[in-house]
């Protein structure tokens, strides 16, 4: 294993950050498969996978079977890390800018195509060689002006020149879930039956440039662009994967996800060995699109009827959402036919917040599919 440090500039006098990266196997050999947690720095269930990940890969290691290249990045976000206020963490937006960590990566599909024009060729493999040096050319000549823009482009840096990535999240209170895009649905079906997640979130463009899409999408966007003239195979696969919820954090938990990653890692190549069965039967395959984001139309206390992971149907109660001044109460029922994934996991919430997701098949939202928050 190579550790390597990769330090934040400073926004103040007097202040130092830096991400670690552990590495593992040959460097640029394939498949390379990057993985991070805790970008959201209040969510920590990633970075306890991590921590046991990084067990089990010096074991591989140590036994000479990493066949490629491998990654990890247990704390993605020291930024994050370091916030808090009234001793509550602060980890999902930076507070001097109130950005979103999870949002806002550089569009690496626009600072790479006036590159191209006349270097492409009709070698597929050698297109994504190509590809993969003039995006590491122009996240390198990108202009960094804050932390938060040096840290996005170390850990899009990272990640870029990979074939699968891995971003650890959780959210608040949920069943093991994962996103990805269209191109990828058959590799998320394999990612989610080798991690147990219950349902496959799809869609190509969600919104907000998040850091999964952000490594992905560009090559679904260039084979749009230059596909007719030249072969652009996918170049990188990426999903956000939400390890439950916020409280699900303990060495077995963890663990266990962990030693089902390393079954995925063998499962996809990167690791040597007999391939695992998956553990887990296939999750949902649904678009993003489908979800049902209840949201609470009073102020009120939540009680919920319906347990995370209960599959529901059109009109089913989820929640009743109670006025603790008058006693009205607000029964919120679901329009779609799906899995309850997530849900809030305070029981007092404002007007306007949200309070659940049910997946669907059917699409009911348009426009931009994630929360800003």
């Amino acid at each position: 294993m190579q550790t390597a440090i990769h330090p934040l500039a400073g926004d103040t006098p007097g202040t130092h950050r830096q991400i670690e990266s552990y590495h593992f196997g040959t460097p640029g050999a394939r498949p390379r498969i990057y993985i991070q947690a805790g970008l959201h720095a209040g969510e920590i269930p990633g970075m306890l996978v991590a921590r046991h990940l990084l067990d089990r890969l010096t074991a591989f290691e140590a036994a000479g079977r990493i066949v490629g290249e491998i990654i990890v990045v247990p704390v993605a976000n020291p930024i994050g890390l370091s916030q808090g206020f009234l001793q509550d963490h602060i980890g999902r937006f930076e507070l001097h800018s109130g950005q979103n960590f999870n949002r806002y990566y550089p569009d690496l599909e626009a600072l790479v195509a006036p590159r191209l024009e006349g270097k492409l060729t009709q070698d597929g493999a050698e297109n994504v060689r190509i590809i993969r040096a003039e995006m590491a050319a122009a996240l390198d000549s990108d202009v960094r002006k804050t932390d938060l823009d040096e840290q996005r482009r170390i850990l899009l840096g990272l990640a870029l020149p990979s074939d699968m990535v891995l971003d650890l999240h959780c959210d608040l209170d949920a069943e093991l879930h994962h996103y990805t895009t269209n191109n990828s649905r058959d590799w998320g079906d394999q990612l989610a039956r080798y991690l147990g997640a219950v349902v496959v979130l799809l869609s190509d463009e969600s919104g907000g440039n998040a850091f999964d899409e952000s490594c992905s999408t560009p090559w679904k966007r260039l084979a749009d662009r230059f596909g007719d003239r030249f072969p652009i195979p996918i170049g990188c696969q990426a999903s956000t994967v939400e390890l439950r919820g916020l409280g699900d954090v303990d060495d077995t938990i963890c663990g266990a996800d962990a030693a089902h990653i390393a079954d995925w890692l063998i499962a996809v190549g990167a690791v040597s060995g007999d391939v695992p069965a998956p553990k887990f039967g296939p999750g949902d395959l649904v678009p993003l699109a489908g979800t049902d984001d209840i949201i609470a139309p009073i102020g009120g206390i939540l009680s919920f009827r319906v347990a995370v992971g209960t599959r529901v149907e059109p009109g089913t109660v989820i929640c009743d959402l109670i006025d603790p001044v008058t006693g009205a109460r607000h029964a919120l029922a679901t329009r779609a036919k799906g899995i309850l994934y997530a849900r809030e996991h305070r029981r007092f919430v404002r007007r306007g917040e949200s309070v659940g997701q049910v997946s669907g098949a059917i699409p009911l939202r348009t426009g931009s599919l994630l929360a800003a928050r």
